[in-house]
């Protein structure tokens, strides 16, 4: 199998390159953009050389199959908080309740996978009661941005005809917006308990922690008829792993330290449209 070393950064250097290229043991360059450059029949074994020198260069690498092509993959899984958008929801949620400190330091620490998903979870919401429902039409309309590239991404997905599902471990109120308003082919999240217009501070049913992302992913790659190196999963927290586990390509988007270790690409300096440019 030939395998190319995929180089991506705002700014590339030729000369940066070629040094990119001796250490890989790579045949040639080709630089198909200004931020694109895939580097042929590299030596996976010069994957820790290339690591230490792309991060002095600010660069992301990859070192994929030279024959993935886009239109191979039939499913790219997406998890919502600071991966598809900046924010992390529930923190922003929190601002309106003056409680954002408190909150975040808790998904902190959960995103890194030093609690448990569920529990600190239930914990946060807990935090929320007595909660207009309005403030989080306000996290919506004022606070929540897409990540760069992710438009370009969502294009290149429905130009190859890849189905894009969103699954996360935060709300439908938000996930079925973006799902609209973007077009997404699936949406799964926690559902918020709201009675007479004000958050109780509960989540309806079973929540979606890792293990649910795993399940999602697997049922809907059988559903689809899909092999699993036919699915794309990203992420960026602790409770990803599972699911990036599954794919075929799992990738670390601007991560915390264990996703990286052990996604099989870690992008932290291009946006995400940097994932379809990894693929031919």
């Amino acid at each position: 199998m030939s395998i190319t070393l995929v180089i991506q950064s705002p700014r590339l250097d030729s000369r940066e390159l070629q040094e990119l290229a001796t250490l890989a043991g790579a045949s040639g360059i080709q630089q198909p953009s200004p931020d694109v450059a895939r580097l042929a029949d590299a030596d996976p074994a010069s994957r820790d050389a290339i690591s230490a020198c792309c991060q002095t260069l600010g660069y992301d690498f990859a070192f994929v199959d030279s024959s993935l092509k886009l239109a191979d993959f039939g499913l790219l899984v997406s998890d919502m908080d600071s991966t598809l958008i900046t924010i992390e929801c529930i923190d922003e949620i929190a601002d309106m309740q003056g409680i954002k400190p408190q909150v975040a330091a808790i998904t902190e620490r959960s995103m890194r996978g030093e609690l448990d998903f569920s529990a600190s979870l239930r914990e946060r919401v807990a935090l929320l009661a007595g909660l207009s429902e309005s403030a989080l039409e306000k996290v919506y309309q004022e606070r929540l941005q897409l990540s760069p590239g992710a438009e370009k991404l969502l294009a290149r997905c429905k130009e190859n005809g890849i189905r894009f599902m969103l699954v996360s471990g935060g709300f439908t109120f938000f996930t079925e917006r973006l799902k609209q308003q973007l077009g997404l082919d699936y949406a799964y999240a926690n559902q918020l308990e709201v009675v007479d217009g004000k958050l109780t501070g509960r989540v309806v049913g079973d929540i979606v922690d890792a293990a649910a992302k795993q399940r999602l992913l697997i049922e809907k790659r059988t559903e689809l008829g899909l092999r699993p190196e036919q699915v794309i999963a990203m992420g960026d927290g602790a409770n990803d792993l599972l699911m990036l586990g599954e794919a075929g390509v799992g990738v670390a988007y601007r991560a915390k330290p264990v996703v990286q270790a052990k996604a099989d690409v870690a992008i932290n300096v291009v946006g995400l449209d940097g994932v379809a440019k990894l693929l031919a």
